[in-house]
């Protein structure tokens, strides 16, 4: 569900501070552009002109991203290049200078984000993602999180690809981000003797010796850089952004990965420039709770669609299975009524733990709902604070169902009904249905799973609105 105001995303960089008037579905309503400074409080001044020139009243919260090494948890920025923010309590100014709630976050993660939500990332779980511009930017989707480690990982611009190349303003020697940003193909270019204006990509349509040697000295370490980040994070793709991002790309088709054990596409980004005030402005909404609803009636697959989706997204799973088991192993014997008891105290559970649960947790519900009226488990999400549903229908022909029940019954406590129990659940397998309280994707669990068609699916915009 799509939160139902608009934020404003600024993405400040070394040349340009850029704002937008973002809707929830990453749609830009506004935008407004200012020229950058090494001055916090000259950009300060600037970003509050620019909200100013697209706000409107329906802007219930903004989103900045900014260069340098961010810890987005306390909204500290600890360090900076060109434009260092460090010092500088940017968000809570902007806050009490606006008085809308403010998220913080270093550029290259809001342009990832923007990607992923709407750009060349879309679905995808697992990005790497670097912008080239003044310097380098980066940062890391892992099963769908921002890799943080303890708050500021992503810095991939200080890789260090020469370790007897130029200092780098990190304090370290030969980063990638020395011989492959922007700023550097500019050096590289005046090193050549070539006009400042020249591009990659017209280098790119020349054969002589100049073109070849300044594309070979920005785009190899960049190409071993990548090669090193593939290794390590083994992701889904690397997306190449900012203003010398899609030159890049081209760039680095010159110079092919070696054939290794790793690999991994490595695309341009597709947002351009509006990936970090796109990025920005989605992430500064207020996230709802997420639950997929795994249904099907017992044996019809659940536990394993639930599993591997789980594995894939970092989701927790809650199984109903996992709260009332140790009740009825404790409690045992227990009969049927009394385990259906139990049934409804493990939602009850549930819905509780999600209630605690932080705004914009995702949550996996591993359970048969059926036997449950469908306003009980609509007023228990509701009281839980979940506004985004959705549903995964897994069926199996009926006869298959009961032969898989009847198969683990040795596996379950006393007090799950026992072998008598198939004839029917093969008669509800043949008339269950899923409960159609949010969009539902029904699974045919004899089939193998379509992880990722599946994951493009929950990703897809009718899941937002």
């Amino acid at each position: 569900m799509q939160s139902s105001g608009t934020s404003i995303g600024i993405d400040i960089g070394g040349t340009h501070i850029r704002a937008a008037r973002v809707a929830a579905s990453g749609e830009i309503l506004a935008r407004a552009t200012a020229a950058s400074s090494p001055d916090p409080t000259t950009v300060f001044d600037r970003c509050l002109a620019l909200i100013a020139a697209i706000r409107t009243p329906e802007v219930i919260a903004i989103g900045i991203g900014v260069p340098g090494q961010v810890i987005a948890a306390s909204r500290t920025v600890v360090s900076g290049g060109y434009v260092d923010l460090s010092g500088f309590d940017f968000a809570t100014k902007v806050e009490t200078a606006c008085a809308v709630p403010v998220t913080i976050e270093n550029d290259a993660t809001m342009a990832l984000l923007g990607e992923v939500a709407c750009g060349a990332a879309k679905a995808a779980q697992n990005v790497v993602m670097l912008t080239i511009g003044t310097g380098i930017g980066g940062a890391i989707l892992e099963r769908g999180r921002v890799l943080r480690g303890h708050g500021t990982a992503g810095q991939l611009g200080h890789i260090v690809v020469d370790p007897y190349g130029l200092p780098c303003v990190c304090g370290r020697t030969g980063c990638v981000e020395t011989t492959s940003s922007g700023t550097a193909f500019g050096q590289h270019l005046l090193h050549a003797g070539l006009p400042a204006t020249t591009r990659a990509e017209d280098l790119l349509r020349r054969a002589d010796p100049k073109a070849t040697a300044v594309l070979t000295v920005w785009a190899k370490p960049l190409r071993q850089a990548i090669d090193s980040l593939i290794t390590i994070c083994a992701p889904d793709l690397v997306v190449l952004g900012g203003g010398a991002g899609a030159g890049a790309v081209a760039a680095l088709a010159r110079f092919p990965a070696a054939p290794s054990w790793f690999s991994a596409p490595v695309v341009a980004a597709q947002l351009g420039d509006d990936a970090g005030v796109i990025g920005a402005a989605l992430t500064a909404l207020p996230r709802p709770k997420r639950v997929i609803l795994v249904n099907g009636v017992p044996a019809s697959g659940k536990s394993t669609v639930a599993n591997a989706l789980s594995a894939a997204t970092g989701w927790p799973v809650l199984r109903l299975d996992t709260i009332k088991d140790p009740f009825l192993r404790e409690l045992s014997p227990v009969d049927r009524t009394f385990n259906r008891t139990l049934g409804r105290a493990s939602y009850a559970a549930i819905f509780d733990i999600l209630r605690d649960a932080p705004a914009g947790t995702t949550a996996i519900i591993d359970a048969w709902f059926g036997f449950q009226p469908t306003q009980i488990m609509t007023q228990g999400l509701a009281r839980a604070g979940v506004t985004d549903i959705t549903e995964l229908w897994c069926h199996a022909p009926p006869d298959i169902t009961g032969a898989r029940y009847a198969a683990r019954i040795a596996e379950r406590p006393a007090g799950h009904p026992g072998a008598d129990y198939a004839p029917e659940l093969i008669a509800l397998a043949a008339k269950a249905q899923p409960m159609g309280i949010g969009p539902v994707q029904g699974i045919d669990t004899t089939l193998p799973l379509d992880l990722q068609a599946l994951l493009n699916w929950l990703n897809e915009p009718h899941q937002r609105t």
